[in-house]
């Protein structure tokens, strides 16, 4: 008899509150349509603690007036001082109302928004090195000043 992998289980990692700056709208091309939001900073806390580093930033591709593809790249630095270079991929999606909404930098509630990711992480650090080598999801919200998200282990 052949039985199944157990299915993975999720522990939160972190939760991440990235500060963003005003978008930098590149505009319709071949792609999609492109921009880049400035990460100037942020708070990490939870297994994973420390802040954001300013000089990070999410490029973005609108491929439709209902669907974002994200690709943030950023660095956090621990409460330790060790680095930590992350690269966090995914989409965002709603409705094309609550996404005009946000597009306009209104609130809309995170739970009217599909958005999800798959960080990865990269670091030096000895005490760090399993973030090398594991897989994590995550859950965001946007808001008009930040961007909320929370990492998650999968075991």
């Amino acid at each position: 008899m052949t039985t199944l992998p157990t299915a993975p289980e999720l522990e939160h990692l972190a939760t991440i509150i990235v500060d963003v700056g005003a978008p930098q709208e590149i505009g319709h091309t071949p792609g999609g349509k492109r921009r880049v939001i400035p990460i100037t900073g942020g708070t990490v806390t939870g297994k994973l603690s420390g802040r954001i580093l300013p000089g990070g930033a999410d490029f973005q591709v609108i491929r439709t007036h209902t669907f974002t593809d994200i690709h943030a790249r950023y660095v956090i630095e621990t409460d330790q001082g060790e680095t930590v270079y992350v690269e966090n991929t995914g989409i965002r999606t709603g409705s094309a109302e609550d996404i005009a909404s946000l597009a306009h930098g209104k609130p809309v509630d995170p739970d009217r928004i599909y958005f999800r990711s798959y960080p990865r992480f990269e670091t030096a650090s000895p005490r760090l090195d399993w973030l090398n080598t594991h897989l994590f999801l995550g859950t965001g919200a946007r808001y008009p000043d930040r961007v909320e998200l929370n990492f998650y282990l999968i075991r």
